[in-house]
């Protein structure tokens, strides 16, 4: 298993809550952020790795 960090972001850009996740691979864990997106922007990262960016949908 493996660790990621979801950050959730506010509309200014800034980080408003962090969520600690573990996956086994990568997809999995884009798969949980994904279900944290809810009318936020969400950046996925692994260590100091930035793997995704999910984008609120407008």
């Amino acid at each position: 298993m493996q660790e990621y960090r979801a950050y959730i972001n506010g509309s200014d850009g800034r980080i408003q809550k962090r969520f600690d996740l573990t996956a086994a691979d990568e997809g999995t864990a884009w798969e949980q952020a994904k279900r944290l997106v809810d009318g936020h922007d969400v950046e996925l990262w692994q260590g100091t790795v930035k793997v995704a960016k999910l984008t609120r949908q407008h």
